[in-house]
């Protein structure tokens, strides 16, 4: 078993097919995609594979060390052009292939239209343990 991250973007990745905006939703529409999002959820933990899933707000800043005894050094909060990640989906399942199954499926939410909403997402195998190079 191997757990696969599935990050969703606001903006900064590639343009989704049904590349509406989110304000530009009706409410039906929204109350579709959310719908969609819950019953997957829902599917993924009857069958086991669901290890954690949430939806992100659009505030957030970037963070870092700046050095003992200094205080952190903060970027935000986002500016508009930078990428910013919507939610994201961590499952563990028997293989990539599977992995791949449900980020399709995530992908098509509906969204404008009733139509699938085709985001690309970023899918990221947790690592297990360090890169055998790293040694």
């Amino acid at each position: 078993m191997a757990k696969y991250l599935m990050l969703k973007h606001y903006r900064g990745g590639r343009p989704a097919t049904n590349n509406v905006p989110m304000d530009q939703l009706t409410p039906v529409e929204w109350n579709a995609h959310i719908q969609h999002m819950h019953d997957m959820e829902r599917r993924l933990t009857e069958s086991g594979e669901l290890v954690s899933a949430e939806g992100l707000s659009m505030a957030g800043s970037w963070v870092r060390y700046d050095g003992e005894g200094r205080p952190p050094v903060v970027d935000g909060p986002f500016a508009e052009t930078k990428d910013l990640i919507a939610g994201w989906m961590l499952v563990e399942v028997d293989s990539y292939e599977r992995a791949l199954e449900i980020a399709s499926e995530l992908s098509a939410a509906p969204w404008a239209g009733g139509e699938p909403l085709g985001e690309w997402l970023e899918l990221r195998e947790v690592m297990s343990a360090p890169p055998a190079d790293a040694a």
